[in-house]
């Protein structure tokens, strides 16, 4: 078995009767079948990228650059949030 974690879910009854039913005629355990919604639902979800990716004009720094560049982008978007002084 892999890294999986157990968790609890409640369903109301209708879900509960949809899913014993589904798994029954597939003969697919319920686990899998929520696993599988699950995942379906985490890929619909849009990809969320920092507030300060492609907002570079112009020639491209080198990777030291890039560096300082990113410290400093973090640095001032935390201030903005008044997470740092």
């Amino acid at each position: 078995m892999s890294d999986r974690v157990k968790t609890t879910i409640y369903l109301d009854s209708a879900q509960q009767h949809g899913l014993r039913a589904l798994a029954r005629r597939t003969g697919r355990p319920q686990a899998g079948l929520i696993r599988e919604a699950i995942d379906a639902l985490l890929g619909q979800q849009p990809r969320v990228l920092p507030s300060f990716v492609g907002v570079v004009d112009g020639e491209l720094p080198d990777a030291a650059g890039s560096e300082d560049w990113l410290a400093a982008e973090w640095d001032r978007e935390l201030r903005e949030q008044g997470r740092l002084p």
